[in-house]
């Protein structure tokens, strides 16, 4: 498992360990049982708090993605991918209300936004092709 933690990012540590270990489970890089660093392993390696990783490990427990077995480690835990995919569309629905909001302030409407979308989905098409 290989996670890049940047100082010049404006989030939080912890975030970006969660957001990188989430990431690898639902692209499946990491697998069903496959065991995770002990928290003072990612630490030392990341050069960080143990506090730091360990907070990135509970809010990844909390979120049914990993499982700690006490004295083996942590896992990451079995999949459930109607559970995975709510998750997806809170992250995804949080996201699309701060896009209103900042429209709102901007004066933009919906059919802005719309094509707005469009053409970043046209582009992404344009990438994987």
């Amino acid at each position: 498992m290989h996670v890049i933690i940047s100082n010049a990012s404006g989030a939080p540590i912890y975030e970006q360990i969660v957001s990188q270990i989430k990431a690898a489970i639902l692209k499946g890089e990491l697998a069903e049982g496959e065991m995770l660093p002990s928290i003072r392993a990612l630490a030392k390696d990341l050069r960080i708090s143990v506090i730091t990783t360990k907070r990135a490990y509970d809010e990844l427990e909390r979120e049914g993605l990993i499982v700690t077995m006490a004295g083996k480690g942590c896992f990451v835990a079995a999949r459930n991918p109607e559970l995975i995919r709510e998750g997806v569309l809170r992250e995804i629905e949080s996201h699309m209300t701060k896009i209103a909001e900042l429209a709102a302030q901007a004066g933009i409407g919906a059919d802005d936004l719309k094509n707005m979308f469009d053409l970043l989905e046209l582009g992404g098409q344009n990438e994987r092709d």
